[in-house]
């Protein structure tokens, strides 16, 4: 088996999208950033690289079998043991897990540009592994809370995040269904089609507006997220938090 050495990760939790777990260009002095004192690199085929980056699905029983305990994480002097933690790639793309010993990959990491660059010296003239595991599993839905990549393609973390937020506070506002409600928005959003709005029902004003709004980034999408989430505690925070961030790019210099 291959393995890397002093390996710098910065965890992301929870994320099923691999859009969400950013590159190194876009780690914050803030981030938690760890390192693996050692860690197994899987290369594998491209459907089972997908699997995993862009899903939170068990993954196949041979593959967890394969890196029991054998990554370890430092702190300080202390060496820990991580139940299932690897690097895998499909030969294209990287990223490196963590199951926290669990089946599924709760967190995952890009590695810096010195480190994939050795990623790709090390699996030189390799063939990839192959794991057995439920090919039905591959199919990826995606929906408001969770978007397809082509609606988040080319934004920056930040407008990432809040676009984020802005389909959490759509989402809300779907589910309320008030058609007064959603006919200010969409006013507030398009006010050129008023008089046309004034007479459309709930489907139609919902389409009007996630449609509207579903593509790009812009100064138009922050103020109207802005406006949407105001009264709403847990969504005004994550506003707050994501604009207080130091935007800065990491200084790490690996």
């Amino acid at each position: 088996m291959l393995y890397l050495h002093d390996v710098w990760v910065n965890w992301f939790e929870g994320e099923e999208n691999g859009y969400n777990v950013c590159f190194f260009h876009e780690w914050r002095k803030d981030d938690g950033i760890e390192l693996l004192d050692q860690v197994p690199l899987l290369y594998i085929n491209k459907g089972l690289y997908n699997y995993i980056e862009n899903d939170m699905h068990d993954l196949p029983k041979p593959m967890l079998d394969a890196i029991y305990k054998r990554a370890y994480v430092r702190k300080g002097q202390e060496r820990t043991v991580l139940d299932y933690a690897c690097v895998v790639t499909d030969g294209t793309d990287i990223i490196a897990i963590d199951t926290i010993g669990y089946q599924i990959p709760i967190r995952k990491s890009r590695l810096i540009p010195r480190q994939e660059q050795l990623v790709f010296d090390m699996i030189d003239g390799t063939k990839p592994q192959s794991f057995k595991f439920d090919e039905s599993m591959m199919k990826k839905e995606y929906h408001m809370l969770s978007m397809p990549p082509d609606l988040v393609f080319g934004l920056t973390r930040r407008e990432r995040q809040l676009k984020q937020l802005l389909m959490m506070a759509l989402d809300q506002l779907h589910t309320t269904n008030n058609l007064e409600e959603l006919r200010y928005w969409l006013t507030e959003w398009n006010p050129k089609e008023y008089p046309y709005i004034r007479y459309m029902d709930e489907e139609k004003v919902w389409q009007a507006l996630y449609h509207g709004v579903k593509n790009g980034w812009s100064k138009a999408h922050e103020d109207l997220c802005g406006k949407l989430i105001k009264g709403q505690p847990f969504l005004e925070k994550m506003w707050e938090l994501e604009n207080t961030q130091d935007h800065n790019t990491s200084k790490l210099k690996k």
